[in-house]
């Protein structure tokens, strides 16, 4: 016997539909190049994303399926084509502006991009792939002279007219967006997701126990765009009507702060390297900003320390909501918000368990197999993660030698070595090519960073394996301190010593200046790896 329920789609189009008819009258405000706001309404922006669709297909000539590449900062008209690209049957492909030019023209010429929208601020960083990736067209956003060789954005909106918008009913089976991993272990890879993936993870997102995005909120997420898919805030946003607020540029902890107070923000989002830096500026400046609507910053990308979630919430009353994801998971994949089981332990352990990556969200399970097979949900026992659900990715694009990385029932293999709670709590303990292999044991760097970055000396620390003839290989940390600190590396040891086993301590500690980073604000170990795995032995 079947349903007697209508073949509703679940598509970008049924999300703009949402935002447009019940919310027009809120507001999408952005913070551009040169410091000045702009604003305008859901309506407005429901009006323009679809003439832009409309502009891609009858002026530039794309069809269903054609890929849009965008180059581009937070800002709204950004968000025009993230939703107006979809809604019109075409696909959005956003490309790390902070990736090197060699990457980009790879990354674009294997998508196929037909088109690439880009801000004019970002032009030299244009010119050096454009012509290697093969665009048809090139866009060119914001003020200022059209560069040679570019159309402009506005001018290309202004080339159709309302009755030249076509309301399309798409299959929820077609692809709606495109983003490649950042590459850390070979060639970038694509990842696309469905527009059914998009609705079910927005319903999802929108859900207290997840990210709880609502009408009422006012929402700034600093994670760019381009980085997984923004978390799916844009399309969260979208769908409940919660005000949206782009920082274009103007990424700093004093812009940030600024706009945070200004825009009554109430839910921002961001890797851990941003919420250092505001961290740092708060306690520099305790009474400085009026955060007082802010009930939320997400953290993601990598693990947050506890010592940050504790000093957020202590000394500014603050709330860190750690979440997990990749860009092969659309990218939510968990969220530590405490349950009612959590909530009535000690406050200590409640802290724990809010530095974990927290239980899965709505129709994302998990497991993790070890070496012997699945392995028990006991807190303790380090597996590979695996994942399967509504929005995870079933393969890459064009890249049939990466097949490996699904099972053989279908699960995602993530590479994240993780411990399960027997309530669900996840634990990342490391990415299986991070964790340090010591005579035949595994040491979790994740766990040696976090405790380093609680001393009140230490504002960064990465913690990787070099090697060693007798152990195979051993930890050696690599610390920022903070400005006008001091600390030897046995004292950062001595620091460590009563939360592990003496074979975890790192042999040496190596002070420097800056921690490299990946494009998306992750610590690029690798570096830190060629840069120290010859070096000699000491502890400072």
């Amino acid at each position: 016997m079947q349903g007697l329920i209508m073949d509703y789609q679940l598509n970008v189009p049924a999300i703009l539909r949402r935002g447009e008819q019940l919310f027009g009258e809120k507001e999408v405000v952005t913070r551009l190049p040169d410091r000045s706001w702009h604003r305008t309404t859901y309506a407005e922006f429901g009006a323009r994303a679809r003439r832009l669709g409309a502009a891609l297909r009858k002026e530039l000539g794309l069809t269903d399926g054609d890929r849009v590449g965008t180059f581009c900062w937070n800002h709204y008209q950004h968000l025009e084509t993230y939703i107006g690209a979809p809604v019109s049957g075409l696909v959005t492909h956003t490309l790390n502006l902070r990736l090197h030019p060699d990457d980009l023209a790879y990354i674009a010429s294997h998508a196929g991009d037909r088109v690439l929208i880009a801000d004019k601020v970002l032009w030299p960083l244009v010119e050096a792939f454009r012509e290697r990736a093969g665009f048809e067209h090139v866009v060119a956003v914001g003020a200022g002279e059209t560069p040679d060789g570019a159309l402009d954005y506005e001018d290309l909106l202004a080339s159709v007219s309302e009755t030249d918008v076509e309301e399309r009913e798409i299959d929820e089976r077609a692809a709606a967006a495109m983003c490649y991993t950042s590459g850390t272990t070979g060639r970038p890879k694509g990842v696309v997701y469905s527009h059914r993936a998009i609705a079910v993870h927005t319903l999802a997102a929108a859900m207290a126990g997840v990210l709880d995005i609502s009408e009422k909120d006012v929402v700034l997420p600093v994670v760019p765009m381009f980085h997984a898919n923004a978390w799916g805030f844009p399309f969260t946003c979208t769908l409940t009507g919660a005000v949206q607020v782009f920082p274009g540029p103007h990424l700093d902890p004093q812009s940030l702060l600024e706009a945070f107070a200004q825009e009554g923000v109430t839910v921002t989002a961001g890797v851990p390297t941003i919420w250092t830096g505001i961290l740092q500026a708060l306690d520099a400046d305790p009474g400085g900003w009026d955060l007082s609507r802010l009930r939320a910053m997400v953290v993601g990308g990598s693990a947050a320390p506890q010592s940050m979630i504790e000093g957020f919430e202590r000394r500014h009353g603050i709330k860190v909501v750690h979440a997990w994801g990749m860009t092969e998971t659309c990218p939510l994949g968990s969220v530590s918000e405490l349950t009612s089981r959590e909530r009535a332990l000690p406050e200590a352990e409640q802290y724990a368990y809010r530095a974990k990556q927290g239980i899965p969200a709505p129709y994302v399970e998990i497991r993790a197999r070890g070496a012997e097979g699945l392995v028990p949900w006991d807190g303790e026992t380090m597996g590979e993660l695996e994942v399967r659900g509504v929005w995870i990715a079933s393969s890459y694009h064009d890249a049939p030698e990466t097949a490996d990385r699904w099972t053989d029932d279908g699960w995602f293999r993530t590479g994240d070595i993780v411990t399960i709670e027997p309530n669900g709590f996840i634990e990342i303990q490391d990415r299986a090519k991070d964790l340090v292999k010591s005579g035949g044991e595994w040491i979790s760097t994740v766990a040696l960073e976090n405790a380093l970055m609680g001393h009140p000396a230490v504002l960064e620390a990465a913690v990787i394996a070099v090697p060693d003839e007798k152990w195979s290989e051993r930890p050696l940390a690599v610390v920022v301190l903070r400005e006008g600190a001091t600390a030897t590396g046995e004292e950062l040891r001595e620091h460590l010593a009563p939360r592990f086993a003496k074979w975890w301590l790192p042999d040496r500690v190596e002070f420097v200046d800056e921690i490299p980073k990946t494009a998306v604000g992750k610590f690029r170990k690798t570096a830190l790896r060629e840069r120290f795995a010859d070096a000699a032995v000491e502890s400072r």
